[in-house]
C-alpha cells in the first residue's frame, strides 16, 4: 500500500514593518442598514411620482394619437361626401368604420358591453364625481341639444372604447380642408378601455362633451365649464342667419371661428367672461392674483393642469381661448396663455388656432 503524507501549512503573519501605519476598515452592519433605509425612503417618495408622470404622459400621447387618427378619418369622409346625411348614429359609425377600424358596435340598449358602467368625471377645484353610465343615452347627456339620435357604443382596434352621438345637422364640403368633422359628433372615450382609473383628464377624454349627465367637465370659482374644443367656423351667411338667436351683433368673414364657437355653446351668454377666463388662468398658473386687467409676468404655466382641464398645449407652447365678448364684425376678445404670462387679447375672428369652452348649467 502506498502511503501519502501531507505537510501542515503554516500561515505566517507578515513582519510588523510591512503593516505598520496601515489600518484596515469596513462598514459596520448598522451603517449598511441605515444606508439601505435611506435608499428605501427616497425610493418610496420618488417612485410613485415617476410612475404617475409616466402614466399621464402615456394617456396624453394615446389621446393625441387617437384624436389625430379620428380627425384624419373624418376629413376623408368629408372629401368623399360621406360625412353628412345620416339620421342616426349607427349609420354614421358604420361609415366611420371604413376609415377607422372598429371591432365592436353596441346598440343604445347595450352600451355597457362596449363601455364602463361608471366613470369619474370633472376636474379643477372640484373632485371628480362618480357617474352612473346606465343613465347616459342621448346627446343631451353630453351637454348638447337633443339631436334626436341615440348614443352608440364602440370599441376600436387600438383598444380605445367610446360612446358616440351623431349630429344630423352635420355639414360637409368636399372642397374645404377646414372641415374636420369633429362638430358632427359628441364623444366620450377611454384610451385604456376597461382598465382603471376611468377618470377624466387621465385615461378618460371627450370631444364636444360639456357635461356628463349633470356633472361639469371642470369647475372653477363656482363656475361649471364644459370640455374645451376647437370650433368649426361659420360662413357669413350662416352667421347672419343665426346671429340674433346667438347674441352676435355683426358678421363679416366666411370662416368665422368665433361665431362657430358661439353656436357650439348656444349663444354668447354660454361662453366665458373675462373674469371667468381669469379664474382659469389662476388655476393653470397656480396663483390667485390674476384679474381681468393687466399683464402679469414671471408666471409658470402648469401644463399638467392645462391637460387636466382638457386644453391642448404642449410644454413650452402657448394657447388661446375665446370669450363671449364681441369687439366688432372682425374681432372678438379672448385670453392668451403663455408659459410665463397671460393677458386679454383682441383676436381676429378668422383665427383658427383659438380654443373654446362653454359654460355649463
Amino acid at each position: 500500500m502506498k502511503t501519502i503524507t501531507t505537510k501542515a501549512v503554516q500561515i505566517v503573519a507578515p513582519p510588523p514593518f510591512l503593516t505598520s501605519g496601515i489600518r484596515f476598515k469596513g462598514f459596520t452592519l448598522a451603517e449598511v442598514l441605515i444606508t439601505l433605509g435611506i435608499i428605501g425612503v427616497v425610493a418610496a417618495l420618488t417612485i410613485p411620482t415617476l410612475v404617475s408622470n409616466y402614466k399621464q404622459r402615456a394617456w396624453d400621447t394615446a389621446a393625441n394619437v387617437f384624436e389625430r387618427k379620428l380627425e384624419e378619418s373624418l376629413k376623408a369622409m368629408n372629401t368623399q361626401q360621406t360625412l353628412a346625411g345620416y339620421r342616426n348614429t349607427a349609420d354614421f359609425v358604420s361609415e366611420l368604420s371604413k376609415h377607422f377600424k372598429i371591432t365592436r358596435v353596441c346598440k343604445n340598449d347595450d352600451l355597457l358591453t362596449c363601455f364602463e358602467d361608471k366613470v369619474f368625471w370633472g376636474a379643477g377645484e372640484a373632485d371628480p364625481e362618480e357617474v352612473d353610465m346606465t343613465n347616459i343615452k342621448t346627446a343631451s347627456n353630453f351637454g348638447q341639444d337633443d339631436w334626436g339620435t341615440d348614443i352608440v357604443g364602440v370599441q376600436f382596434a387600438n383598444g380605445t372604447t367610446g360612446l358616440v352621438a351623431y349630429n344630423p345637422d352635420c355639414k360637409q364640403n368636399p372642397y374645404s380642408n377646414q372641415i374636420t368633422g369633429t362638430s358632427c359628433l359628441a364623444m366620450l372615450y377611454d384610451t385604456d378601455g376597461f382598465k382603471n382609473p376611468n377618470t377624466s383628464g387621465k385615461d378618460l377624454r371627450s370631444i364636444n362633451v360639456s357635461k356628463l349627465g349633470k356633472t361639469c367637465a371642470f369647475e372653477l370659482g363656482g363656475t361649471c365649464f364644459g370640455a374645451p374644443f376647437t370650433p368649426t367656423p361659420l360662413t357669413k351667411a350662416e352667421c347672419e342667419a343665426e346671429k340674433d338667436s346667438l347674441g352676435i351683433k355683426e358678421c363679416y368673414y366666411d370662416n368665422d371661428y368665433w361665431a362657430g364657437a358661439v353656436k357650439a355653446c348656444g349663444g354668447t351668454s354660454k361662453m366665458p367672461t373675462a373674469a371667468q377666463l381669469a379664474e382659469i388662468a389662476n388655476y393653470v398658473y397656480n396663483t390667485s392674483g390674476i384679474s381681468t386687467g393687466g399683464r402679469p409676468m414671471g408666471l409658470t404655466l402648469d401644463y399638467d393642469k392645462v391637460a387636466e382641464l382638457g386644453f391642448t398645449a404642449t410644454p413650452g407652447s402657448y394657447f388661446d381661448v375665446w370669450s363671449g365678448k364681441e369687439y366688432s364684425s372682425l374681432a372678438a376678445y379672448g385670453s392668451y396663455f403663455d408659459p410665463t404670462c397671460t393677458y386679454p387679447v383682441n383676436y381676429a375672428r378668422y383665427g383658427s388656432y383659438q380654443q373654446a369652452v362653454c359654460l355649463g348649467d
